[in-house]
Parts: structure tokens; C-alpha cells; sequence
């Protein structure tokens, strides 16, 4: 049985939360579901340059937990990029901070 899932630590969250290609309806499109917690990941570290330690730091996680989730955000936006998928931003274990 696993560990249940900490509790991560985010400052942002986005105005919208949607993004698709333009000229595809939705209905035809697939869509790729990016969680709070992995687009803070990507804001830390891609946005902000920080190495993953401090980047884990703020987020109150191990820097194992981190590389994961960037290493799964990176997929995700990489497969809605390449393969013109739609991306929703929602969900994930998260605590909003000032």
C-alpha cells in the first residue's frame, strides 16, 4: 500500500484554465489533464530557473517528489504540443499560499 499523498504547497494559480489548438472544435480534440501542483512545478523551475532543491523547498516536498512531477508536466505539455491536444488545469493535493 502506498503513502498517501502530501499536501503540496502552490502561489499560483492560472486566470484560465483551458488551452487548446485554435481551428479545432473541442469535441474532436483529446484532452490532457495538468494538475496544480505539476504547473507549479513548471513555473519554479522553467518561469522562475530555480533548481529543483529550492524549487522543492517551496513546495514543502522532497526533491525526488519534484523531479517527478516536472518529469510528468514535461510529458504532458510536450504530448499537447506535438499532438495538438487540448490542456485542462485542475486538481491535484495542493495548498494555496501567499
Amino acid at each position: 500500500m502506498s503513502r498517501p499523498c502530501r499536501c503540496r504547497r502552490i502561489r499560483c494559480s492560472p486566470d484560465t484554465n483551458y488551452f487548446k489548438p485554435r481551428g479545432i472544435p473541442l469535441d474532436m480534440l483529446e484532452e490532457v489533464n495538468l494538475t496544480l501542483d505539476e504547473l507549479e512545478a513548471v513555473r519554479l523551475a522553467d518561469w522562475e530557473g530555480l533548481y529543483q532543491e529550492d524549487a522543492a523547498k517551496k513546495m514543502d516536498i522532497s526533491r525526488q517528489t519534484f523531479g517527478n512531477i516536472i518529469e510528468r508536466a514535461h510529458k504532458k505539455i510536450a504530448d499537447v504540443l506535438l499532438n495538438a491536444k487540448a490542456l485542462k488545469i485542475e486538481g491535484g493535493t495542493v495548498k494555496k499560499v501567499v
